[in-house]
């Protein structure tokens, strides 16, 4: 089935929705903001999000001059050609691939460059990868949430089951989030969630904000199973539940619900519309490939490669994700960029940054932009 646009009254003023086709073998919707042919911004989501995630800085950076391009990416939304079949090929939702299809979009609008190319969460390792392999298209990279430690290595080899499986021996068992997504039950859960996908993304996103007075995010000693333990349950899970059971107990009240500015009723449902017709498992394949290393495995023919362009990292001082692999941070700030920037730590912001406080993202990123250009 195909959808059209996002309505018109569901948009900030100025932000407008269409497809590009032949993107990659996608139909991709994209939200463009600004006049086509000046400076480029490419911004890249995360989960579970959409391009709809970046309404409220995209106005921000088109007043200042800069064509904002923000696509539903592979997996996600009113994009279409991709497979949400657990038993399919992975190979599409591979890194690389995803990189090809930020290019080929990039190609199909008649732009060469960008001046800068944002990711948010798992958009960050592909906005990361993007200035890494093509530095002569993506000219600064900004990162947000998920800090980027560089290419895998040559020798390389998985160890995300081997977290899980010390989590495991954990009193009482847990489990990482991202092997949780990577199973077979993950859609079922999410999607089939007996509270409703409305409210289940309502409890998720709260969790994962600085609304929720569970998140004071710190540096991890190391990577034991006992350092992971100290985060919410949201990263390091219960081991036997799915999320939508995790979340549920910290459903915001009414009055909580009414008071949140940052994510209304009208455009929380705009989430839930959309991954009530989709469902979860193609933005979860994204996980398989991490989990099961070997769709990403290619990526060690950029072993030890920098990048090189302008960089920096953006996220809320209330987000776990900056220290959910200790030593990260650190070592893309010292290592895997060469041209560092800064990093930005935003007060009362939690994982969604560029939602809950997005006056201050959008002036962290034109400050970024116009220093690199």
């Amino acid at each position: 089935m195909t959808h059209g646009p996002l309505p018109h009254d569901l948009l900030p003023d100025g932000v407008r929705s269409g497809f590009v086709p032949d993107v990659n073998g996608l139909t991709m919707h994209v939200l463009e903001a600004g006049e086509p042919g000046a400076p480029c911004v490419l911004l890249l989501h995360g989960f579970p999000e959409l391009a709809y995630s970046w309404r409220k800085v995209m106005p921000a950076l088109a007043h200042a001059g800069y064509h904002v391009v923000a696509p539903d990416q592979r997996g996600f939304g009113r994009t279409t050609g991709w497979s949400a079949d657990y038993d399919g090929d992975l190979m599409p939702f591979r890194l690389s691939n995803l990189v090809i299809d930020a290019l080929s979009l990039l190609h199909a609008l008649g732009c060469a460059r960008v001046q800068g190319v944002v990711g948010h969460d798992f958009g960050s390792p592909v906005a990361a990868l993007c200035a890494l392999i093509r530095p002569d298209v993506f000219r600064s990279v900004a990162m947000m949430s998920s800090p980027f430690t560089g290419a895998p290595e040559l020798d390389a080899q998985p160890t995300m089951q081997r977290l899980d499986d010390a989590l495991g021996r954990l009193d009482p068992p847990r489990q990482h989030y991202q092997w949780f997504y990577s199973t077979r039950r993950a859609n079922p859960d999410m999607h089939g969630a007996p509270q409703g996908v409305h409210a289940f993304l309502r409890a998720y996103f709260h969790m994962k904000s600085a609304d929720w007075p569970g998140n004071h995010p710190r540096p991890l000693p190391d990577g034991s199973a006992q350092s992971y333990a100290v985060m919410p349950p949201y990263y390091i899970m219960e081991r036997g539940k799915g999320m939508a059971e995790t979340v549920a107990p910290h459903m915001p009240s009414a009055e909580a619900i009414a008071a949140c500015r940052w994510m209304t009723p009208r455009e929380l449902t705009v989430y839930a519309t959309e991954y009530e017709r989709t469902g979860f498992q193609g933005a979860l394949q994204w996980y398989r490939c991490r989990s099961e290393f070997w769709p990403n495995a290619d990526l060690r023919l950029f072993a030890g490669r920098t990048i090189d362009v302008p960089a920096t990292f953006i996220t809320g001082k209330a987000d776990w994700g900056t220290y959910q692999f200790p030593g990260a941070l650190e070592r893309m700030e010292r290592q895997a960029c060469t041209h560092w920037r800064g990093t930005h730590l935003i007060d009362a912001a939690g994982h969604w940054a560029q939602q809950e406080q997005p006056e201050q993202v959008s002036a962290l990123l034109l400050d970024f932009l116009r220093a690199a250009a």
